[in-house]
């Protein structure tokens, strides 16, 4: 037996918050009755599920992703105001895909994309803690106190962040680069942490996602995982 929303996500559907959602607003079926209710038991050899009339069935193959996104895309499948998405670049792309976790609008650099539900959720469970490392460009000069700030964590919305490593790269005239390590993926958490001390972030460029390197990526262009990758995201 399994949960309906993460058969759904073994299928490729989406993901099991995301399938959560499609349950609720009585777009699913099992064997031919509606489901509404969360953490309801299909028998996968048996039972027929299907979204929006269409069958549905686990993926067997799955497929592992990274993206260099660009600044001035949105990381979801679809945007109701009409700006490009991550996805626009994988629209006749085999299987379908859906992003790990997301990447601001006005962010760049690393996004994963895999149809592996249960490997997505695994890495966005805030029980694992898996580290994203991002390059940032902030107003003026950080000081001592600031930087200790920000790496024993800040208040955000009255809840303090989770301890974050802070490496100052360079000082500019008017800016500091600094690499910025946190495990936690609150909203605009870097962004907000940084206008906590009272600096504006310039541009921003995720780096790292667990053991995930941008490297030499090209803005707008992906790769696949090498199978070493593959197992080093499974052993998290």
């Amino acid at each position: 037996m399994m949960r309906l929303q993460k058969y759904m996500a073994a299928c490729g559907v989406a993901s099991r918050r995301a399938s959560e959602s499609l349950i609720a607003d009585g777009h699913v079926t099992v064997n031919g009755k509606k489901i509404t209710e969360m953490g309801f038991l299909i028998d996968e050899q048996k039972d027929r599920i299907a979204v929006d009339g269409k069958q549905i069935t686990p993926e067997k193959e799955k497929h592992y992703i990274a993206y260099h996104k660009p600044i001035g895309e949105v990381t979801t499948v679809s945007d109701p105001e009409g700006r490009p998405t991550v996805m626009d670049k994988f629209w006749d792309y085999p299987v379908r895909l859906f992003p790990v976790g997301r990447l601001d609008y006005d962010s760049e650099g690393l996004l994963l994309l895999t149809n592996d539900g249960d490997l997505m959720q695994s890495m966005l469970h805030p029980s694992h803690e898996v580290p994203k490392k991002y390059w940032v460009k902030v107003s003026n000069h950080l000081s001592q106190d600031e930087i200790k700030h920000l790496k024993n964590g800040v208040a955000l919305d009255g809840v303090l962040t989770s301890p974050a490593e802070v490496v100052v790269i360079r000082e500019e005239a008017f800016d500091t680069i600094v690499l910025v390590t946190i495990h936690q993926g609150r909203n605009r958490q870097v962004r907000r942490m940084f206008e906590a001390v009272g600096h504006q972030v310039v541009q921003l460029k995720r780096v790292g996602f667990g053991p995930i390197q941008l490297g030499d990526l090209e803005r707008g262009h992906w790769r696949k995982l090498t199978e070493s990758e593959i197992r080093k995201l499974k052993e998290l």
